[in-house]
């Protein structure tokens, strides 16, 4: 049986998808950061609900729980780009 030589073209195109897929799958993380937002929101607001005295201490740490989750929003776009600029 004779083998069948690969063709020199294939390759390149199998990396330009694995660097598609790869980006897509990186940008999946802010719809994860964006429940995570309404998580921390949501929760702000039934805490102050049951304890109004306390809605000042309890807005700092909503506001800290908010730039924690969308730090890791951050990243995603980050490595998109990573994946799409710097893997050649």
């Amino acid at each position: 049986m004779k083998k069948k030589k690969r063709d020199e073209n294939s390759q390149p195109e199998m990396l330009e998808g694995a660097k598609s897929m790869g980006a897509g799958a990186a940008t999946i993380a802010s719809a994860g950061a964006a429940v995570g937002i309404g998580n921390v929101f949501s929760s702000l607001i039934h805490s102050v609900a049951r304890n109004p005295s306390l809605a000042k201490q309890l807005f700092g740490y909503a506001i800290l729980g908010f730039a924690l989750t969308e730090a890791i929003a951050s990243f995603a776009p980050m490595m998109a780009c990573v994946f799409s600029l710097y893997l050649r």
